[in-house]
């Protein structure tokens, strides 16, 4: 998943001193952005007011799409550092292929997870025959100071861990939840997982008061805390709960994204996570003179181009604005 605004804004983000430890029922706003030739996604992290949960930093919701005619997901080949990439579909699929040689299309309810450590490209694609209704969600973790230098990797898991029971149907994407583990890597406390709650349904669902939580609605309009959320929903929940009661009264999926708050202070700029601004200036040159980031093969079509750095120094500052 690339960030294609060709002034890429920098987000400082983490730190602790912002988090309280009181639950909050915050709905953030969306902004549409263009991806590729013929997707536009709601971008609901960061945002205005809010930068991360946990140690997800990046949240972009699109679809459902009808791309029967389209060529659906189209970004190039680009760089990230200091991040995994989360991609999750609900609907279609989306071919992966990244500079470590990784070929792998996604399908819904398969978790596609992209170490990309101190350096990695990919490229992302909607197959040529695929199919005509394209729904999902793209998302980063940064990555700790203790491990964001490490190897990158490629990570595939077709089946994923459930918890049921008590009126929902939850697949722990990553991190754990109830009790039950995904397989996935983890570098830090957190937890994604996709949550589906029949119409009419109503669940209070075991949380852990120490993480930070927020809920993302994919279809229908569940109820989250007494919130209901159309898709496309953002609503942070902050800390301090022990569970988390939801309804619905059609059926409705959402994904359940928590962690414990993120101490580091990093700054993001266009694909990057890092921790400076000359870090991030090396990075982005780096690409631009094909160093580094190894090259992705396969893809028909240039590289995307890294965007001018701003004229101010990147400084990391708090979570939120």
């Amino acid at each position: 998943m690339s960030n294609l605004d060709l002034q890429p804004a920098p987000t400082q983000c983490g730190g602790r001193q912002d988090i309280t430890a009181q639950p909050v029922r915050e709905l953030l706003p969306a902004k549409n952005v263009p991806l590729g030739e013929s997707t536009i996604v709601r971008r609901l992290l960061p945002g205005i007011g809010r930068r991360m949960i946990g140690a997800w930093c990046f949240v972009d919701h699109y679809g459902p799409d009808d791309i029967a005619d389209e060529p659906g997901m189209q970004v190039a080949p680009h760089p990230h550092m200091g991040l995994q990439t989360v991609s999750w579909l609900h609907a279609g699929e989306v071919l992966h292929r990244d500079s470590l040689g990784s070929l792998q299309t996604l399908r819904p309810g398969q978790l596609g997870l992209m170490t990309s450590g101190r350096a990695i490209a990919h490229a992302e694609e909607s197959p040529r025959e695929h199919a005509p209704v394209l729904h999902g969600a793209q998302l980063w973790v940064a990555l700790p100071d203790a491990h964001r230098h490490t190897d990158p990797a490629w990570e595939h898991h077709a089946e994923l861990p459930r918890v049921t029971g008590g009126g929902i149907d939850a697949t722990v994407i990553m991190g754990e939840l109830d009790g039950t583990h995904s397989p996935a890597t983890a570098f830090s406390p957190l937890v994604g997982a996709d949550i589906t709650l029949p119409a009419g349904s109503s669940a209070r669902l075991p949380v852990q008061p120490d993480f930070e939580y927020a809920a993302l609605t994919m279809s229908g309009e569940a109820e989250v805390d007494g919130v209901r959320l159309p898709p496309g929903s953002l609503l942070y929940l902050g800390c301090g709960r022990r569970e988390l009661p939801l309804r619905a009264d059609v059926d409705s999926a959402f994904m359940l994204l928590g962690g414990e708050p993120f101490e580091e202070r990093i700054v993001m700029w266009w694909n990057f996570v890092g921790r400076s601004h000359e870090e991030i200036a090396q990075a982005r040159e780096d690409w631009t003179t094909g160093s580094r980031f190894g090259e992705v093969r396969g893809y028909d079509g240039p590289a995307l181009k890294a965007p001018a750095l701003p004229p101010v120094a990147l400084k990391p500052r708090g979570r939120v604005r």
